[in-house]
């Protein structure tokens, strides 16, 4: 048994009505629990240390990558649809951001607030472009979903809830075309499948047969997703 030094620490636990337990290690490092509503604490600390060798070793490996940090200086770039744009100081401009002939143009008078104007603009086009694509591939599979938020999460991609509410962080947006895609396409296969079960992922790869290369790139470069 680890000593109390050696433990892992569960940063989140989250329970809900899944039948097994899932560890998730989110972009910073911290370590995601979901879990069973009923599963004890004690069965759920079991598990993670069980795991701690693996759980160490992709928290070591997220901590050496750590998130840009932006200063929003002219030249510095942004992503966007798996693409980088530079941005520009622009004098009074309306809107306060446009991505405008391949550059990003911010008012110079909007820079005391320019993460607040980004933020902004990149819930916008979220929302835009996974509407688009979650209606299109719910058409093209044949299923349909209640409702699309666009939420600020952190260390998960989407969700599905029990109500048929489909869920995606803005910061999926700056990703690639087929890792949005990926990400919808995983989470209306929940529709008909809520776990991640060998019919779970046999369905996501019968909608999307090159799905794992897009998971991969997220895995690999999601920490790049940020502000």
């Amino acid at each position: 048994m680890p000593t109390s030094d050696d433990a892992i620490h569960i940063d989140r636990l989250i329970r809900t009505k899944r039948r097994t337990l899932a560890l998730q290690i989110g972009a910073d490092g911290r370590l995601i629990v979901r879990a069973p509503q009923r599963m004890p604490l004690r069965d759920i600390e079991r598990h993670v240390q069980a795991r701690a060798d693996w759980i160490r070793k992709h928290q070591e490996r997220f901590r050496a990558r750590p998130a840009p940090e932006h200063h929003y200086r002219p030249g510095e770039r942004f992503l966007y649809l798996g693409a980088e744009y530079p941005l520009a100081l622009v004098e009074n401009a309306r809107p306060a951001l446009a991505l405008v002939d391949g550059e990003f143009r911010l008012s110079r008078a909007a820079l005391p607030r320019a993460r607040q104007v980004f933020t902004a603009w990149y819930r916008a086009r979220a929302r835009e472009v996974f509407t688009q694509r979650a209606v299109e591939h719910a058409r093209q599979v044949g299923v349909s979903f209640e409702n699309l938020r666009v939420s600020s999460a952190r260390t998960r991609w989407g969700s599905c809830s029990n109500q048929r509410t489909l869920s995606f962080t803005w910061r999926l947006v700056m990703a690639p075309p087929e890792a949005i895609d990926y990400v919808v396409i995983h989470e209306l296969a929940h529709l008909q499948v809520r776990g991640h079960s060998r019919d779970f992922w046999a369905l996501v790869a019968g909608w999307m047969p090159a799905w794992q290369p897009a998971a991969a790139w997220l895995k690999e470069n999601g920490y790049k997703l940020s502000l």
